[in-house]
């Protein structure tokens, strides 16, 4: 059963939400905390309801005045509620893409775990806000098989629903194939499948594929790759396997590895609050001995530290 940790507020009344946040943002100091207890606790959709009450009554626009009134990491997160889920996902790529560098991991991340309508969604908003085409701008930005896999998922063309055992184990053989061989033509046959195949056909290719060479996809992939192709590869097979799982390792290592990667833990608090937190938390705790509410305590602070333990909805025993 996939669980998120934020739903829609019961007798929830957009206008009442509006004047709330007017007066914490109209006062002489922001009201922070009044800010986190209203967005955090209202889902997507009710956000955006209260969004436009704002508008009604104060002729002003609520992510502009959230942007003017306050700063850094706290801002990042009100903010990024305030989007619709594929225009969120936009807004990321889009900086990722046209950033300084190009962040790859932000790539990986939103591209390898998007259902084919939340692609389609997402590349819709990305045009709409940017006036660009998102696989355009993967192809500019990126380069060699990493690029070709990036813009295969781009195209939202993953088969749903189908799986047919007789292919199984001829798709694990050119997997195995594609990681003794490493040619172009045997990593594009590797992308292929990775990027095309329902997930329910690769839990039995990668079966197939253990029988075979005795050895877990993943680790076979870590061997034969290396870089950001090897990264995404590992990816789309890690979110075929099991999505919570895979969010778990990636804010894990966002919150241990590189001190506290911060637009990690925020964009995937954020894009899975409504979808399978609740579920990525029960994983993190259970891979990881810690729960995920101690360690983002452990490493944030102030009112970035209270709205994304809100957004994270911590249990009693999670303290």
């Amino acid at each position: 059963q996939i669980r998120g940790t934020i739903f829609p507020a019961p007798n929830f009344n957009p206008i009442m939400d509006a004047q709330l946040l007017g007066g914490a943002l109209q006062g002489i100091s922001c009201e922070k905390d009044v800010l986190i207890d209203v967005l955090t606790q209202r889902c997507n959709s009710q956000r955006l309801m209260i969004a436009e009450a704002y508008r009604d009554m104060y002729g002003r626009d609520l992510i502009t005045d959230l942007k003017e009134n306050l700063s850094h990491h706290f801002k990042e997160v009100m903010v990024g509620l305030m989007y619709p889920p594929a225009s969120y996902d936009a807004h990321e790529l889009w900086h990722a893409l046209k950033g300084v560098d190009t962040e790859e991991k932000c790539l990986i991340d939103i591209l390898a775990s998007r259902s084919n309508m939340e692609i389609f969604q997402m590349k819709e908003a990305y045009l709409m806000q940017y006036n660009n085409d998102l696989q355009q701008d993967i192809d500019s930005e990126t380069s060699g098989h990493f690029r070709d896999t990036l813009m295969n998922l781009a195209q939202g063309t993953r088969m749903e629903g189908y799986a047919d055992p007789s292919t199984a184990a001829q798709d694990a053989m050119i997997l195995w194939e594609a990681c003794q061989q490493k040619t172009g033509e045997h990593k594009n046959m590797l992308q292929m499948i990775l990027c095309n195949k329902s997930y329910q056909q690769l839990w039995m290719v990668f079966q197939e594929f253990q029988n075979i060479s005795g050895q877990d996809i993943v680790e076979a992939i870590n061997e034969c790759y290396d870089g950001y192709f090897q990264e995404l590869l590992v990816a789309i097979v890690l979110c075929a396997r099991d999505k919570p799982s895979y969010f778990a390792y990636r804010l894990y290592n966002a919150i241990h590895d590189f001190g506290f990667h911060n637009k990690t833990v925020i964009r995937i608090l954020i894009s899975r609050s409504e979808i399978d937190l609740m579920n990525i938390r029960q994983r993190y705790k259970e891979r990881y001995g810690k729960s995920l509410f101690h360690d983002i305590k452990h490493f944030a602070s102030g009112h970035y530290e209270s709205a994304l333990l809100a957004i994270c909805a911590g249990d009693t025993e999670d303290y």
